[in-house]
């Protein structure tokens, strides 16, 4: 296996799930990301040669909590980790633990990720922040960048959300059904704000694929709460908006209207993604300003849909306790 590509993305699908794992077995932020960044390096070394494991998630979990363990050293309190040359074999090691893994268990690992880094302690910037430090991945200098501030201002903010978190004493076990309620509107706000960022900053490279993250966290989001409709319209609004990003901007980078965009240039995969799921969310009779906005973006998104009145738009919506038309551009 030496397709670094697939390695790499394997890492990244894995880590909300491993990272969620370790912080329940841990309960410490640091120790969580620490581990998984073990982990990860050890990816790296053994599957191109070993090819990849049965399960990511679980190679990971078992890698990275053996590694931490040796390194608090009570490693001799739990079971041994197996040599790297045989964690990739397809009876090894790690698939007793993928196999219990397999049920809720990632679920309500990932949930209570995503719940922490949406705890209501945090303001809006700092929920944002440590999605993107901790679920998805990205270093401190790129989270900086995309917020337009410098790498030391952006640690001091991760470093004070993670302190907020310790402080508010938040448990680690699964969330509950009434949790799962309360927070997952939080949860979709955050991801939604995040998707913003990216999307009110038009053209900027820098900014620009924080969008792409919002997206992947939301069909997460969506994967944990396959009937809720107003996931499917949350998913829905940011795919038929992202959708447009090749026709939105001029070679100069100035916005162009949409009854002036090419329409060739807009990504059939994702409006095609978009319009099935904001059909799917519309027939649960359940409207939501989620599905409200994913739905007039829908009859925008149309071939030869209706024109947009003509005057000065907004480059972003309102999160969704001000519903608002979607952008005109």
């Amino acid at each position: 296996m030496t397709d670094m590509g697939w390695i790499n993305g394997a890492i990244t699908g894995a880590r909300p799930a491993a990272i969620g794992a370790l912080l329940r077995y841990f309960r410490d932020l640091d120790t969580a990301e620490e581990a998984f960044q073990e982990a990860a390096l050890r990816a790296l070394k053994s599957w191109p040669a070993n090819g990849p494991p049965r399960d990511p998630a679980a190679w990971l979990i078992l890698v990275g909590r053996n590694a931490a363990l040796d390194g608090l050293r009570v490693r001799a309190k739990h079971t041994a980790l197996p040599p790297d040359e045989v964690l990739s074999d397809l009876d090894d090691a790690e698939l007793p633990l993928a196999e219990r893994l397999d049920g809720s268990h990632y679920r309500d690992d990932v949930l209570r990720l995503l719940f922490i880094c949406c705890h209501p302690d945090l303001p809006a910037t700092q929920q944002i922040a440590l999605a993107l430090r901790i679920v998805s991945g990205l270093s401190v200098p790129q989270i900086a960048r995309a917020f337009l501030v410098g790498e030391a201002a952006m640690e001091q903010r991760i470093t004070r959300a993670k302190a907020r978190i310790a402080k508010a004493d938040v448990p680690f076990e699964a969330p509950g059904a009434v949790e799962r309620a309360e927070r997952v509107g939080a949860v979709a706000s955050m991801i939604y704000l995040l998707f913003n960022e990216g999307y009110s900053a038009g053209g900027d490279a820098a900014r620009g694929p924080l969008c792409d993250e919002a997206i992947r966290l939301a069909r997460l989001l969506l994967r944990l709460f396959h009937t809720e409709p107003e996931i499917m319209g949350l998913t829905a609004l940011m795919l038929l908006q992202h959708a447009r990003l090749a026709a939105r901007f001029d070679a100069e980078g100035e916005g162009i209207l949409l009854e002036d965009q090419d329409r060739t240039l807009w990504n059939s995969r994702l409006l095609a993604e978009g319009l099935a799921l904001i059909d799917k969310a519309i027939r649960h009779n359940l409207p939501g300003p989620y599905q409200l906005q994913a739905a007039i973006a829908a009859t925008h998104s149309a071939p030869s849909g209706p024109r947009t009145p003509t005057g000065r738009g907004s480059t972003a919506c309102m999160p969704p306790s001000n519903a608002c038309s979607p952008p005109r551009w």
